[in-house]
């Protein structure tokens, strides 16, 4: 900052020189205003630097570490993806994105989305990736996808004490599902099973599914196990999940069609982290036990 004043002092003495040595009055006096408006140009630009100098930073190791990870996903579907209470994302699924966003230098981003808009929210770029107890059964040539890393099933949740056994007691009954997802898919496939309920609802997510089991106005959930069972836990809920399952999946992480390059990448890091035993770690925190498959 001194040597850039002191350069500015000594030109402006050469100019005032010039203007002595008779260079016209009007041309001094332009030359002198031109001098001070870049330092006052040169002031401002240091100042703007030191402004931005932390953002320019944080922008410049994004770039040389390759970019940003957008992982699309469900924020009302914990323990996979969800708001803590703290305000930030968290869950499961997240939780595995974030390292392996670190591990392959890349800057992380949670990106929530309409689940029944994701495939098109993949398609416009505004997300890199559908991490979220995404279900691969049934979408295996809808998308690029990572090796399955857990197994899942879509069960039934009922009251315990509605008197539902099995799905042969659901004849009559009201049962929801989230809309566009993996148990709505099942139970399209099983037309038998669902001519005999009273009614098949659809919502936007399984909080509201479980607020309307807890209420009465329906009688049963299908959905995933693996939420089920977290769902229960979490709200200390007296209900139960049928044993008989509708249907036995695998859960991936979805890509756009022909991406492999970055599901390359993911996967490679997902196996690393299976070797060095931090999918086991992540998901004995959420889940008390490991349920992942990669490596097995």
């Amino acid at each position: 900052m001194k040597k850039r004043l002191f350069s500015l002092a000594l030109a402006s003495v050469m100019v005032l020189s010039l203007a002595g040595c008779g260079g016209s009055k009007g041309a001094a006096t332009e030359t002198k205003a031109e001098t001070t408006e870049a330092a006052a140009d040169t002031a401002k630009a240091e100042g703007a630097s030191e402004e931005t100098e932390s953002e320019a930073a944080s922008e410049a190791a994004a770039e040389s570490a390759g970019g940003t990870l957008i992982v699309g996903f469900d924020q009302d579907f914990p323990p996979m993806g969800f708001m803590g209470d703290d305000g930030e994302y968290t869950g499961f699924d997240l939780e595995l994105a974030q390292e392996v966003a670190k591990r392959l230098g890349l800057e992380y981003k949670a990106q929530p989305i309409a689940w029944d808009s994701k495939d098109m929210e993949l398609e416009a770029g505004n997300i890199d990736c559908i991490w979220n107890g995404f279900t691969m059964t049934g979408r295996e040539d809808a998308y690029t996808w990572s090796e399955p890393y857990m197994a899942n099933t879509q069960v039934f949740v009922v009251a315990k004490d509605s008197g539902i056994a099995g799905q042969a007691d659901l004849a009559g009954k009201i049962v929801e599902c989230q809309v566009d997802s993996s148990a709505e898919a099942a139970l399209k496939e099983a037309p038998d099973l669902t001519a005999t309920f009273k009614q098949l609802l659809t919502t936007a997510d399984y909080n509201s599914a479980f607020m309307d089991l807890e209420q009465g106005a329906v009688d049963a959930i299908a959905m995933d196990v693996i939420v089920a069972g977290y769902q229960i836990q979490q709200r200390n809920a007296d209900f139960i999940i049928l044993e008989d399952s509708l249907s036995a999946e695998e859960y991936g992480v979805g890509f756009k069609k022909g991406n492999t390059e970055l599901r390359d990448k993911v996967q490679a890091a997902l196996e690393e982290m299976a070797a060095d035993g931090t999918l086991k770690s992540v998901s004995e925190k959420w889940f008390g036990e490991d349920v992942t498959t990669i490596g097995k």
